[in-house]
């Protein structure tokens, strides 16, 4: 379902309504009169959508995060804006940029429409830039040459049906911020019992229900030009630029800046005031 035009639509049809009342109908009703409902509604609801319209459009956009790609950043379930101009300001349903105002960096936490299917919006780390050589092994990144800082914290990741992962401080860019991934013993095979996700949907690597048994496969490429290498802090379960590709800059929708709220807390027993607010890293 494509939102944005739906939202259009409603906005164009309202506002025609509410001139057509100004420009004619109003004429022809006697000054006490009451407006008609299919009048009435229309005008009360144009100034609504339309500033609605306008807000997502070009401002901010809220979204809920449906998977847990983005652990330890992002919550299954938490909502949370995006700025709309933070890479330039573009026509709304045909998505044709305007004004270019700044451009993405690494690090960033993007929104952008799948290019496998571009009517779904997916939301990861930029890691590559265009021109960028990249290689990721063992949860390690380098880049043109150069590893990104990256230190693996004592303490392991336990949430739910993630079961001692190992947790990683990383650095991209200006964006210091967490990772988890299946730890490696040192002959490079995974540590038993690392990845419990029985029970969990959605993952591309391995069988679910074998823990340990899912590390994301080595990746080298280089980012053409205009395009991006978006990958998932939780680095051996996400469905990222590495199983599918690049992104191109056309279909970049925004940056995340700040989590909203997160609903789904409350089923945990958390606080769900606990992340409102919190800035994205």
């Amino acid at each position: 379902m494509n939102f944005a035009l739906i939202l259009f639509v409603a906005t164009v049809l309202t506002g025609i309504v509410a001139l057509a009342d100004r420009l004619y109908f109003a004429k022809g009703r006697a000054a006490d009169a009451r407006e008609p409902w299919w009048i009435e509604y229309p005008k009360s609801f144009f100034p609504v959508l339309l500033i609605v319209f306008l807000l997502r459009s070009f401002v901010a956009e809220p979204f809920k995060i449906p998977s847990s790609s983005m652990r330890p950043t992002l919550e299954v379930g938490d909502f949370i804006l995006v700025n709309k101009f933070a890479y330039g300001i573009r026509l709304p349903i045909i998505e044709q940029k305007i004004i270019p105002l700044g451009e993405p960096q690494r690090g960033d936490v993007v929104v952008f429409r799948w290019p496998v299917d571009p009517s779904t919006n997916f939301i990861k780390r930029l890691v590559g830039l265009p021109g960028d050589h990249v290689e990721v092994q063992d949860n390690r990144i380098t880049i043109n040459g150069k590893p990104v800082d990256f230190a693996i914290e004592k303490h392991r990741y336990t949430d739910g049906c993630y079961v001692n992962l190992a947790l990683a401080s990383e650095r991209l860019g200006s964006h210091e911020h967490q990772t988890i991934f299946c730890p490696v013993a040192l002959d490079r095979q995974p540590v038993l019992p690392a990845c419990n996700r029985r029970g969990v949907r959605g993952y591309v690597c391995g069988d679910e229900d074998a823990p340990g048994s899912s590390r994301m496969e080595p990746f080298v490429g280089d980012v053409p030009p205009g395009q991006y290498l978006m990958m998932g802090d939780n680095r051996d379960n996400s469905d990222d630029g590495r199983r599918w590709g690049f992104v191109p800059e056309e279909n970049l929708v925004g940056r995340a800046t700040r989590i909203w709220f997160n609903w789904d807390l409350r089923r945990s027993g958390g606080p769900i005031w606990s992340r409102i607010g919190s800035a994205i890293p």
